[in-house]
């Protein structure tokens, strides 16, 4: 691509740019809207703790903005002016990503001055698919409001854009630079909303294409795999993994050493610092071994809590023997990898702690404090969403399950759930203790495999949950377990047809009304023409 090119294909995004921002910024919200915005500007505002998992670089950033605001009435419209003008890059980054790719499509040689067709077509392909993205119904929506989708619309379209720009200066020394980068706003983008995360398989399928010429639909598929597993590692590693390798030093600290609360958190910190310094200093000294630099890479793997997914010590130990297997019998474990490995978990870790904001302003006692995550343990169970129960995905309850009895009529218990929580001291002489509480979990029975219409019947709504299980699942009688069919019936009738395909052709066909949609004829809808 010639420098002239680059310099209309700049100055178009900045057009589309200004477009995007302009409609935006005419159509923007004067004050909070529904649903959490009001929560979602408070917050902002005055750094408050809003619901689980929070959003603190979106608080941030939001606090940043409402500076510019005269007097109290006009802090929610520049809360809703930060999301126009995320939204309005994201349109911006959206035009570089299609010119890019378009120019992929159509310059056979990278070298090659594009022709005035050529750079017309390119153009003209970026302003459309930017522009129609720009008036979509969702996107429009959420662009106009003080929301988290907006700036984490922003993040995505920028990390997929990073990955462009790797993809072309991935020959040349020192590309490593723009995965670092990557790595960095995913851990920024944690801060925000975790849909983030799902850019990864697009941008391992770009770094797979980039280094194999003869690329094959196995080779692909099988960095499909390894895309899936960065983002469990993501968000069943890094994220619980820290608070829970927190947790264990903090206890060690404070109830066996009998020190104050929070200094075996520090201690872990000061931990994983070292460790990660003493693994980027093997790969960039003179005098750095590759074993040692691939013990350090285990260590930083483990202390960042990649190697102790779930709640199982088999696993553990299962994780931590593959993990030493790969980390040092692998012959792709060179040093520019271990550093590259290494670097972006340090940068990940960085992003992630504008999350040390919440405990911090949780410990101030604001009025908005959802939670009181002030401690390690209780950020574990805040960052974890344990206020809102767990969803069955794969097997679980269904709407017709009760607890499970014995002969005597005692619930069955099928394991319990463990947290700690801070003693409060009679004197300012006692020591610091964290105090074990445990609850049950209860073991049900009509369980299935993909429950879809799992609602509770002591929820108020049940009765309102029912008529729709009826309607779209087929179910007949309330109090027996529906079949796998009437889930299945349920799942792509409501779930994807209703609760997405709708959704989906709002943006891209039409929208019937905005009335909220009931299931009925009339409210709702998507339409043609």
């Amino acid at each position: 691509m010639t420098s002239k090119h680059k310099l209309i294909n700049n100055i178009s995004g900045w057009i589309v740019f200004a477009i995007s921002a302009t409609v935006y910024l005419l159509t923007i919200e004067p004050t909070a809207s529904f649903w959490d915005c009001g929560e979602f500007i408070s917050s902002a505002y005055k750094l408050e703790v809003g619901h689980p998992p929070g959003a603190p670089f979106f608080m941030l950033v939001g606090n940043f903005f409402t500076q510019f605001a005269r007097d109290t009435s006009q802090v929610a419209m520049m809360v809703n002016i930060m999301s126009a003008l995320m939204s309005a890059f994201t349109i911006l980054f959206l035009f570089w990503t299609i010119t890019h790719l378009t120019s992929k499509l159509i310059i056979k040689d990278k070298g090659d001055a594009p022709s005035l067709a050529k750079t017309i077509v390119i153009i003209a392909s970026g302003a459309v698919g930017a522009l129609v993205y720009t008036f979509s119904d969702t996107f429009w929506f959420s662009a106009v409001e003080g929301e988290v989708y907006a700036f984490s619309s922003m993040l995505t379209a920028l990390v997929f854009w990073l990955i462009l720009k790797w993809e072309d200066n991935a020959h040349k020394a020192h590309s490593d630079k723009w995965l670092v980068l990557i790595a960095y706003v995913m851990g920024l983008s944690i801060g925000v909303h975790l849909l983030n995360l799902l850019c990864i398989p697009a941008i391992v399928l770009v770094y797979y294409f980039k280094n194999n010429e003869n690329a094959t639909w196995k080779g692909a598929i099988k960095s499909l795999l390894v895309s899936f597993g960065l983002i469990i590692i993501l968000m069943w590693g890094v994220i619980p993994g820290f608070t829970k390798l927190g947790g264990w030093f903090e206890l060690l600290f404070v109830n066996s050493f009998g020190l104050q609360f929070n200094s075996g958190l520090f201690f872990y910190l000061f931990i994983l610092v070292a460790t990660i310094a003493w693994g980027l200093f093997e790969t960039i000294s003179a005098k750095g071994k590759p074993r040692r630099a691939k013990a350090a890479l285990f260590a930083t793997l483990a202390l960042t809590g990649v190697l102790f997914i779930g709640g199982s010590p088999w696993l553990w130990i299962i994780l931590l023997a593959v993990g030493a297997y790969f980390v040092f019998k692998s012959k792709l474990m060179s040093l520019r990898l271990i550093n590259l490995s290494i670097s972006c978990l340090m940068v990940i870790l960085i992003g992630f702690s504008a999350y040390a904001i919440i405990p911090i302003r949780s410990s101030a006692n604001p009025p908005l404090d959802l939670n009181s995550p002030v401690d390690i343990f209780s950020l574990g169970s805040y960052l974890n969403r344990e206020q809102y129960g767990e969803t069955p995905l794969i097997h679980g309850t269904t709407y017709a399950s009760q607890i499970e009895r014995d002969a005597n009529g005692t619930a069955v218990i099928d394991g319990e759930r463990v947290s700690y929580k801070r003693v409060i001291k009679a004197s300012p002489e006692q020591k610091d203790r964290y105090e074990k509480t445990t609850s049950p979990r209860y073991k049900y029975t009509n369980t299935m495999l993909i429950p879809r219409m799992h609602s509770n019947p002591n929820n108020p709504s049940f009765r309102n949950h029912i008529i729709g299980y009826e309607r779209w699942g087929g179910v007949t009688d309330p109090n027996s377990k529906p079949t796998l069919w009437q889930n299945m019936k349920y799942m792509f009738g409501y779930q994807f047809n209703y609760m997405y395909w709708r959704y989906f052709m709002w943006n891209f066909s039409g929208r019937q009304n905005d009335l909220q949609g009931d299931g009925g004829m009339t409210k709702g809808n998507w339409i043609t023409g």
